[in-house]
């Protein structure tokens, strides 16, 4: 049976600078480096938008090879820079390891490849918006540690401070 796919993404807080990303049945932990006071239990959320971007592209290129009966296995790398003014990823570089791939046909899925609906989305951004609201007690996702990382109050090992 398909599991519907309503677009709908929810993010809760589990402390300090983790969160979970709940997509469908699907859990992923985003956090920060410990170097960045985060706990390093996952991806940072850039780090995963980037990475999201360049399995895109890695999917968009296996359907491309799937088609054309090719051998699988594509690879992507990417790197990314930060910019400062406004702060945000400001570069991002793909690229695609493709198995056997003729050369004759290179052209042909890079042009494929720029028509990515992650890589298109990038070039016309859609529409964000946001709303602030209040949280309905008692519908917050229980953090497995109090906030900012500290173990729960009176757990052995707790000395109130963080460690």
């Amino acid at each position: 049976m398909r599991e519907p796919r309503d677009g709908v993404i929810r993010v809760a807080w589990h402390g300090a600078d983790r969160f979970d990303i709940r997509i469908r049945r699907h859990a992923i932990r985003a956090d920060q480096p410990a170097d960045a006071g985060g706990s390093d239990t996952g991806p940072t959320p850039a780090e995963l938008f980037v990475g999201s971007v360049a399995a895109g592209v890695a999917c968009c290129a296996e359907r491309y090879l799937r088609q054309r009966q090719l051998p699988a296995g594509v690879g992507v790398t990417a790197r990314y820079d930060f910019g400062v003014c406004p702060g945000r990823i400001d570069h991002i570089e793909l690229s695609v390891d493709a198995p056997s791939l003729p050369a004759g046909l290179r052209a042909s899925l890079l042009s494929v490849l720029e028509h990515c609906a992650l890589r298109t989305t990038l070039r016309v951004p859609p529409q964000v918006t946001l709303e602030v609201r209040q949280a309905v007690p008692g519908t917050a996702v229980p953090a497995a540690h109090a906030p900012y990382g500290e173990p729960p109050p009176g757990q052995a090992g707790s000395s109130g401070h963080p460690g």
